[in-house]
């Protein structure tokens, strides 16, 4: 496997074998896909759909999808993650499992239906080849769906401040072996995440607008999620971040189309359809 690290890919096989979204409810299942799908043009899908999800972890993503569809290829490059997720995905016999990374083009080209990455690109190393090699596979006029950590483009200067802060604190905790890792966001997801998220859950009871306030985004999630995406965010030893243009132009020169953004958290989500050749 080539355009991967194997660190990253390794913590991550630890991440979803911790948190395998057992514990997540069914509710707060489907309100967690709508803020990603909400996009997604499922009317456009032929009947028999075939398509990938592009590290798909726990498989968390793949048994909202699996049901709406022909089959699903289920791609990643952890063993460990794979596992996690045939275990999830058992009942579902329309699902395939796949032990690749995006460079290693587990489908042929032109072959898929649809496809769909999120929260994975902007952890490999050359994130805009990723995107291609995704595109690739594709059928032209397919959608794909993308979702990439965003720069803070639409944040003042001092939420880019405080995130710098925290990427600080990522670099060491990201260094250090699994249990401690593990320890440590939780940690941060008892003392930080969830005292923010709650304020903000009763600030919005209140009447005030919270779409600035930090950590905003968990005010009506679990503290089960609010610890898997710590472990996340800070035991993740690679990460990138890009602005909504960077996004686009990626998009684009990977030979997308009708790019669409969502206006609504998490930033960035966007969907585009491989383009068709024109005579």
């Amino acid at each position: 496997m080539s355009n991967i690290d194997p660190k990253t890919v390794s913590s991550f096989g630890d991440e979803w074998a911790r948190f395998d979204q057992e514990a997540l409810g069914d509710s707060e299942q489907a309100f967690l896909f709508d803020t990603y799908f909400h996009i997604f043009p499922w009317d456009s899908l032929p009947e028999e759909a075939e398509g990938f999800d592009m590290g798909c972890g726990s498989g968390r993503w793949a048994m909202m999808v699996a049901p709406r569809v022909a089959k699903l290829a289920c791609v990643d490059p952890s063993l460990e993650a794979l596992s996690v997720a045939r275990k999830k995905l058992a009942h579902f016999p329309n699902t395939v499992f796949v032990n690749a990374g995006v460079s290693d083009q587990p489908m042929p080209p032109n072959s898929q239906d649809f496809g769909y990455s999120l929260g994975v690109l902007h952890h490999i190393p050359d994130t805009a080849a990723a995107l291609r090699d995704c595109v690739r596979m594709l059928k032209p006029g397919a959608p794909f769906l993308l979702y990439l950590y965003y720069r803070f483009d639409n944040r003042p200067l001092w939420y880019a401040l405080v995130w710098r802060a925290s990427d600080t604190i990522r670099r060491g905790i990201s260094r250090m072996p699994a249990p401690m890792k593990s320890i440590l966001t939780d940690i941060i997801a008892a003392v930080v995440y969830l005292p923010l998220a709650r304020l903000a859950f009763l600030g919005e009871r209140f009447g005030l607008n919270v779409d600035s306030w930090l950590l905003t985004s968990y005010r009506n999630t679990s503290f089960y999620t609010m610890r898997t995406d710590s472990r996340d965010r800070f035991g993740t030893p690679l990460e990138q971040r890009f602005t909504r243009s960077e996004i686009m132009a990626m998009m684009q020169a990977a030979g997308l189309e009708d790019i669409r953004f969502s206006d609504r958290f998490p930033f960035w989500c966007a969907v585009g359809r491989k383009l068709v050749p024109r005579p």
